[in-house]
């Protein structure tokens, strides 16, 4: 029988019709706690900016708040988005994460600016750090700065950065493309590819990125998490009437909408336009929805056609207690042909 998959949890702190953005983080918090009591191995916090119907732009500041309300599950970025910051101010803030929460803490890296290029500009001050490609740059001082290898001539080199005496966490690159897979895999890195951005080529990123891996201090493997959109609802049935909100989300996403999710009763109705309407079958590539075993057979081919024994879910629904419901039935469904989903803790 196959090892069982680990299950994990990417969050954006979705701000749904009817809620306010305070009520949305807290309801991150609140799925963070029954995550933890549902075997979940990790729970990661996004970065996006200017867009209404997320609430998560510091992950930072949400992944103390999600640390500070558990006490087993791993808890990390996905991702703080590095052109965004400086090198030098992620290791510190993420040092000092880890000193409050030792062995608890992920980070997760991208090099998308999670908005608009309008909005990117606002956070990186100048149109020459909005054009820069210079994100191996950006990661290799990053890495020198945690392990303190810069040469002795590097001006960076005399920069201690405070709290030390603890360890390193854990850095994953995030990706929807071959480019982050090969730099995650030459750095020695662990690597978690975005399926629900790009459903398309995730087995053959993730192959090559086993594939090129290099042993390092981080990681000795390679280790490898498939990020995807997931609806789990009693039955099928039920899982497609839920499913509208979703198909409204995505649809929104691509015309660069950023309000709250919609009612269901607001999805429901919703008239979609003959290109809409293909728009909305394609956007369908991006999510397993389903009952339990429905969700679970398919995720387990999935996990199994990527090469990866990790599902990151993220579950986005028109209520807190739809998704909360998804997470408890992906929790409790059986997965064919394995001992089932593989119950872990901070040190697993």
């Amino acid at each position: 029988m196959t090892r069982p998959l680990k299950l994990s949890i990417l969050d954006v702190s979705p701000v749904h019709a009817g809620i306010t953005p305070a009520e949305a983080l807290g309801n991150t918090v609140d799925l963070a706690q029954r995550a933890e009591a549902l075997g979940y191995h990790r729970y990661w916090l996004a970065e996006h900016h200017n867009t209404e119907g997320i609430a998560s732009s510091v992950p930072e500041v949400m992944i103390a708040q999600v640390a500070n309300a558990t006490s087993t599950l791993r808890v990390g970025s996905g991702g703080v988005m590095l052109p965004n910051h400086s090198p030098l101010k992620v290791v510190e803030t993420f040092r000092v994460l880890e000193t409050l929460h030792p062995g608890r803490i992920d980070l997760g890296i991208g090099r998308a600016p999670g908005t608009d290029m309008v909005t990117a500009l606002a956070l990186r001050r100048s149109r020459a750090a909005l054009t820069a490609d210079d994100f191996p740059q950006q990661l290799a001082e990053l890495l020198a700065f945690f392990y303190g290898t810069f040469p002795d001539d590097h001006p960076f080199r005399s920069i201690t950065p405070v709290p030390g005496g603890t360890a390193v966490p854990p850095i994953y690159l995030l990706g929807s493309s071959e480019f982050s897979g090969r730099l995650a895999a030459q750095a020695g890195l662990g690597f978690a590819f975005a399926r629900h951005i790009s459903p398309g080529p995730a087995a053959h990123v993730l192959s090559s990125y086993r594939d090129e891996f290099r042993p390092s201090a981080a990681f000795r493997e390679p280790s490898g998490i498939m990020a995807i959109s997931v609806l789990v609802a009693e039955t099928d049935e039920r899982a497609e009437e839920l499913a509208a909100s979703l198909d409204l989300m995505w649809l929104r996403i691509g015309n660069g909408t950023r309000g709250p999710a919609a009612t269901l009763k607001e999805a429901q109705a919703y008239e979609y336009t003959p290109a809409e309407e293909n728009q909305r079958q394609l956007n369908r590539n991006r999510s397993v929805i389903g009952s339990p075993e429905t969700v679970a057979a398919r995720l387990d081919a999935l996990a199994e056609e990527c090469g990866v024994d990790e599902v990151m879910a993220m579950t986005i629904t028109h209520d807190h207690a739809t998704r909360v419901r998804s997470y408890e039935l992906l929790a409790e469904a059986p997965v064919p042909g394995r001992s089932g989903w593989r119950r872990v803790g901070s040190n697993s």
